[in-house]
């Protein structure tokens, strides 16, 4: 299963494949290490944990209720846009959720793929360095407490987690919303 698969295969993935295979051929000014390999094998990399929770979210969804559609001559694709689909949408929505912040918190693949630049840009073409790769590179040396590289850390890292629990405020919201419980 793809979700065993270390996040540095995704990375040197990334660099010995998307960039010179798919990217440079398409785009001639590519950069060895982007912004767009990287989020190329970020979207790989939680695909697997999308559709592993939409899977469970969809198997949880009665058997009564699609026999019920069956019953009333529905096709299978009627059956699944129309009952399987709202009936298990609070589980799709919570596996993209997770999905997402599966991705924000990666930090290998995307220092691989990306590069460790830091580079403030809108060119998805051009290396950057992430917030999570930004830690990790100040963090690696003797650091003083009470530095500006000190505080940084702090303050990035404390800006992820505002990212992180928003998204986890919105999540428990959207799924409050569209819960059903069924008997």
């Amino acid at each position: 299963m793809l979700a065993g698969i270390p996040s540095v295969v995704y990375g040197f993935f990334a660099l010995t494949f998307i960039t010179p295979h798919v990217l440079k051929p398409l785009i001639p000014g590519t950069e060895v290490f982007n912004a767009a390999s990287a989020a190329i094998v970020i979207g790989v990399m939680i695909i697997p944990t999308i559709a592993s929770l939409c899977d469970d979210a969809f198997r949880a969804v009665p058997k009564n209720l699609r026999e019920a559609a069956y019953a009333l001559s529905a096709t299978r694709l009627e059956v699944s846009l129309k009952i399987v689909l709202p009936a298990g949408l609070s589980g799709v929505v919570a596996a993209v959720l997770l999905g997402l912040a599966r991705a924000i918190g990666e930090t290998m693949a995307v220092a691989l793929a990306a590069g460790m630049t830091p580079n403030l840009t809108l060119n998805p073409l051009e290396s950057i360095q992430t917030m999570t790769g930004y830690i990790v590179q100040v963090s690696l040396g003797d650091t003083p407490a009470g530095t500006i590289e000190y505080q940084t850390i702090f303050a990035v890292a404390a800006t992820l987690f505002a990212i992180t629990m928003t998204i986890n405020i919105i999540a428990q919201r959207v799924l409050a919303r569209f819960r059903n419980a069924y008997e």
